[in-house]
Order: C-alpha cells, then sequence, then structure tokens
C-alpha cells in the first residue's frame, strides 16, 4: 500500500485499474452504467496507463473492495454498524481510515444515510432550523419520506420550507457549506459529503403529491398569496385527483381494478359530475348504478375522510403510472401518439 501512497493514484486512476483487472467484457458492462465524458475520461486513463507494477494493482483492487464492503455494511445497518464490521474485519485503526475514506470519496453513503435516518429524529432537527437547512434536507430525501415530515411540521413552517425548496437553485455554495457544518456537528453522521442543490417546482410537486390534502392545500394557498407564478409551476408539475379527468378509459378501467368500491365511493362524494361520469362509463351498468346509489345514500360526510380516500386512489394511480401501466400528462395535456 506505501507504494500506492508514494504514487499519488488520481481516483480516476484507481477506476481505471479496477476497469483493467476486471477484464473487457465486464469493464464494458460497467461503462455502460456512466456518462458519456466520465467514458471518455477512464478511456483516456486507461490508454495512459503503462509500467503498473502488480503491487500498485493488487493495492488498489484492495482499497476498492474495502470501499464497497464498508457501502454494503451501510446500506446493511448504517455507519455506526458499518465501523463494527469494518473493525471487526480489518481493526480500528484501518476501520477508521476506511470510513474516512468513504466520508470524503462518495456521495452513495451519506444520501443513503440522509434517507433512512428515523423520521421523529429529521422531524424534531428540522423544527428548530432555518428553513433553509430544512428545504435543503427534504431535498435530498425521496418524496415519501420528504412529505411525511413535511405534514408533521407546523403550518406555518411548511409553505416557507416549500417556498425555499422551489426555489432552491438560488442556494449560494456558501451557505451549502454551513449547512453541511450544521449536519456534520450535530448530527454525527457523513451527510456532508452528500448534499446537493437538488430541488426545484417539480422537487416540490413530487414532495406535495404525497403529503397529506391538508399540508398540499396550506403550502399552495400561502405560496399563491407569496409567488403566483411559482404556486402554478408546481401545481402544473402535480397529478391531483380532479386530473383523474384526463386519463384515457383504459387508464380509468385499469385504476378500478385495483381499488375498493367503499373508497371511491368516499373520494367521489365531493367531485365534480364530469368525474364521476367518468367513472361510470368505465364500469358495468350494474356496478355503475350500485355506486349511485351508495352515492346518494352516503350522507354528510367528513372532509378529511374523503381526502384520505382521494389520496389512496391517487396513490394507487402513480403506483400504476411507475409500474408504466398508465400515464399521467400532467400541467398542459401533451399530444400522444398511439
Amino acid at each position: 500500500m506505501s507504494e500506492v501512497k508514494e504514487m499519488k493514484i488520481s481516483a480516476v486512476k484507481k477506476c481505471a485499474l479496477v476497469l483493467i483487472a476486471l477484464g473487457v467484457q465486464n469493464a464494458a458492462q460497467l461503462l455502460k452504467h456512466l456518462k458519456d465524458d466520465e467514458v471518455e475520461k477512464l478511456s483516456i486513463e486507461i490508454a495512459k496507463l503503462q509500467n503498473i507494477s502488480a503491487d500498485v494493482l493488487s493495492s488498489v483492487i484492495e482499497e476498492y473492495y474495502q470501499l464497497m464492503m464498508a457501502n454494503n455494511y451501510i446500506v446493511q445497518g448504517g455507519l455506526d454498524y458499518a465501523r463494527k464490521m469494518l473493525e471487526s474485519a480489518w481493526g480500528m485503526k484501518k476501520a477508521e481510515e476506511i470510513s474516512k475514506k468513504v466520508e470524503a470519496a462518495t456521495e452513495v453513503s451519506a444520501f443513503y444515510l440522509l434517507q433512512t435516518v428515523d423520521d421523529k429524529q429529521l422531524l424534531n432537527f428540522l423544527q428548530n432550523e432555518h428553513p433553509q437547512t430544512a428545504a435543503l434536507i427534504l431535498a435530498n430525501l425521496k418524496p415519501g419520506q420528504a412529505a411525511a415530515i413535511l405534514s408533521e411540521l407546523p403550518e406555518e413552517n411548511q409553505y416557507e420550507i416549500a417556498y425555499r425548496l422551489a426555489t432552491m437553485e438560488k442556494t449560494s455554495p456558501e451557505l451549502i457549506q454551513d449547512i453541511e457544518d450544521v449536519l456534520r456537528e450535530q448530527m454525527g453522521t457523513v451527510f456532508g459529503g452528500g448534499l446537493s442543490k437538488t430541488g426545484g417546482a417539480e422537487a416540490v410537486a413530487e414532495i406535495l403529491n404525497s403529503s397529506s390534502r391538508s399540508a398540499e392545500k396550506n403550502i399552495l394557498t400561502h405560496l399563491r398569496e407569496r409567488d403566483a407564478n411559482l404556486a402554478n409551476e408546481i401545481t402544473d408539475y402535480m397529478f391531483l385527483f380532479e386530473d383523474i379527468l384526463n386519463l384515457n378509459d383504459v387508464a380509468i378501467q385499469r385504476i378500478l381494478k385495483e381499488i375498493d368500491n367503499k373508497v371511491l365511493t368516499m373520494a367521489l362524494k365531493a367531485t365534480s359530475d364530469e368525474l364521476k361520469e367518468k367513472f361510470f362509463k368505465n364500469m358495468s351498468d350494474r356496478a355503475a348504478e350500485m355506486l349511485k346509489e351508495e352515492l346518494q345514500f352516503l350522507g354528510p360526510v367528513r372532509v378529511k375522510d374523503v381526502e384520505a380516500a382521494q389520496k389512496q386512489i391517487l396513490e394507487v394511480v402513480r403506483q400504476l403510472e411507475e409500474a408504466g401501466e398508465i400515464f399521467l400528462s400532467r400541467g398542459e395535456e401533451e399530444e400522444i401518439l398511439d
């Protein structure tokens, strides 16, 4: 390993050495998953490699293996678990060295850790932080997790954080660094290595699509008061319950196969007659008549029960879209060719 340190081999060169060690066919499969500029850099580096000793190649492969094992341990049980496993395999000193490399050289573990921190821990942390800090953290979570946390925050915090998230492209590198430092100090993890500026109207829309309806309404109402154009941009990316009206009949029929009639009845209680008819015409005559009767005799219902039913159906819609079984048109209708 000393020879590697003395040569100060760059990360790109190490990657090139690993690819050479893997052989042509395996390397080719890996390169398919890289961006064009990354492939170009690696190809140039491979072409430049000459007279690399077996010891150097062996050391680089060993380092690669150690980092892969570290990431694997982190995925299994987090950073503390990874350190214990690394200590068991290579001792405390080596484990610390590998942990530092993971923190400094990769973003995978940082993103993973951020997404797997207990929601209550994150919620407690965000309640006392600046909205810009909260927005940056939510931008690095999966939409479902971000939505669950955002929905639990006080209403006055929700729309302020959503606004900061929607305008995230204006975040300065200096502020991001400050936030990373806070996370390192207060949460004791490698979050700082994996934060990004990811945000914007589309990110907010994804989060709101998974949020409670009360949080969604609260945020959009206040955003319209503050910046109507931004609010419109966000809603253009969202798929709302009434947007089901724009789906074709095949999609409606597929959705109906996945939802319970009681849920559908509750969801349609407060919708337009046009949307009700959209569902009726895609059901058998008998099923449609039964649904109409259930709606007629349903009586007064709580708003939150209607919203919960609509959210349940929207979740089915999104799952079908992710599976490629239906296509959702957001914002202005798009022209589709059969």
